[in-house]
């Protein structure tokens, strides 16, 4: 079976001092090898296919059989890095905490171990008769979180 280690040494010298980061590299039983790469200006099918020539060079089909998939990861794909995190400051996102409590909001900023998002509830104010909206700024820790994804339309 090939190695997810060598997997990811050939895509981090392909990436080198270029603005490209690793979002996942995993090689499943029966060789199926799965690259997902990005950069704070996106990815191009151009960039794709060069990574997977690359990896493709360094392999040998003689030897061990494989499947190779190289892309960008999908909107609907949750965050897995946190340089993800940080492409996306501005964005509307969907958190879901390990406790299954689900937020949605804009994320507004990114430090070491945190992230805070902006989100609007429903608040009765005093002196007032209805609930208005009110926007309320969360920092949460990444280990905090189960899930994070981009939501569309925010």
């Amino acid at each position: 079976m090939i190695k997810s280690d060598l997997i990811n040494d050939i895509v981090s010298d392909f990436i080198g001092q270029s603005e490209l980061f690793i979002v996942e590299v995993s090689v499943n039983p029966g060789n199926k090898i799965l690259v997902l790469i990005d950069s704070m200006k996106g990815v191009s099918i151009g960039e794709c296919t060069k990574l997977s020539r690359t990896i493709e060079q360094n392999l040998n089909r003689d030897l061990e059989d494989y499947e190779l998939e190289v892309s960008s990861p999908g909107l609907s794909n949750p965050f897995k890095v946190v340089r993800q995190y940080v492409k996306n400051i501005g964005q509307g996102i969907e958190v879901i905490l390990k406790t299954g409590q689900k937020l949605t909001g804009k994320l507004i900023s990114v430090e070491n171990e945190t992230f805070c998002i902006e989100i609007q509830k429903k608040v009765r104010l005093e002196g007032k008769k209805r609930p208005e909206m009110i926007k309320e700024q969360l920092c949460l820790t990444f280990n905090e979180v189960k899930t994070t994804r981009i939501v569309i339309n925010f």
